[in-house]
């Protein structure tokens, strides 16, 4: 059976649900080479995949063109490419949301992925001020009217920036957090998205990897894999890295969460399957190194339907063991 599809928000357009995040491609994943890395790419267009969610600082551009250029290579229909900006402001603060800034910013990212006009552009985790300020987002409507972005969506940390973010009627998309360690998006976030027909990618799907079922305390990550140097949040926000939980913790969830599931399931399938029994998210963005990985992802979409014992499980453990460490912080 092929990848089964949703609507992207008001756009009518429809992608794949499981996409492709690029942040693995581009850098702080350890070394991915180019080869390796359109090779997944391509495996995952293979698979059904047609959304790719990426950013102009992932290998400062790296990501993008390495999109740019497996797209050209390919011909035909194009894929949704998502990407981001505002991260490349120094410092990144709520005044440098400018308008100059950001379409100096679309600029660079039209060339990176060597097109005319991109499918979606995201504000890059923006300081909670920018979602306070109309006229950054009134800058980006300028940017549709004269072509240069189809839509534009956020991408947050904190649920409460998702719930401001929808208030704004052009904005198409949210991109949050959310697995079986973070679920606090379904309680509030998820229906008020749905209500207001806005478009939600999930990303960090996996917990950094950790509910792949692959990790022990022993693994050991290179010295420029985030899951080395930002465990504590040294350079960016902490939730973006085992999804905020303390490894050790995580690790013991993670084995609680396997004893849930038939001996012969594959983890990170279940994990991602989980994700999309919520109705409210559109597509889930797990990333990949390699052809391997990109077509276990994809592979998700086909799973059954999770059963309500193992919900009921996931649920169980996450009060008992991860809400503590996680539920109040984003």
């Amino acid at each position: 059976m092929g990848m089964a599809s949703r609507t992207f928000g008001r756009t009518g357009r429809t992608v794949g649900e499981i996409g492709f995040g690029a942040w693995a491609i581009g850098g702080t994943w350890g070394e991915v080479s180019e080869a390796d890395a359109r090779a997944a790419l391509h495996a995952a267009l293979d698979a059904g995949v047609n959304f790719i969610d990426t950013a102009d600082v992932y290998g400062d551009g790296r990501s993008e063109r390495i999109i740019g250029a497996v797209i050209a290579e390919r011909g035909g229909e194009a894929p949704f490419v998502a990407t981001k900006l505002g991260r490349r402001l120094d410092p990144h603060v709520a005044d440098g949301y400018t308008a100059q800034a950001m379409e100096n910013f679309v600029d660079r990212s039209l060339t990176n992925l060597g097109t005319d006009t991109l499918d979606l552009v995201q504000l890059h985790c923006p300081p909670w001020e920018v979602y306070y300020r109309p006229e950054v987002f009134g800058a980006l409507d300028d940017l549709v009217s004269r072509g240069k972005i189809r839509r534009y969506g956020v991408s947050v940390e904190k649920v409460e920036e998702g719930l401001k973010a929808i208030e704004y009627d052009n904005v198409d998309s949210v991109q949050i957090i959310y697995n079986m360690f973070r679920q606090r998006p379904a309680e509030l976030f998820f229906p008020q998205a749905r209500a207001r027909h806005k478009a939600v990618i999930v990303r960090v799907p996996l917990a950094s990897g950790l509910l792949t079922g692959k990790m022990g305390r022993d693994t050991r990550f290179a010295e420029d894999d985030h899951r080395h140097f930002n465990r504590d949040g040294a350079a960016f926000d902490k939730g973006e890295t085992f999804a905020g939980v303390p490894f050790d913790v995580a690790l013991d969830a993670v084995e609680a969460i396997r004893d849930l599931m038939p001996a012969e399931a594959n983890m990170a399938q279940v994990a991602l399957r989980w994700i999309l029994m919520q109705e409210a998210v559109t597509v889930v963005i797990p990333g990949a190194k390699t052809p391997d990985q990109a077509n276990s992802n994809a592979a998700a979409s086909g799973l059954p339907v999770i059963p309500q014992e193992l919900m009921d499980g996931v649920r169980e453990i996450y009060e008992a063991r991860i809400r503590p460490h996680v539920h109040d912080r984003w």
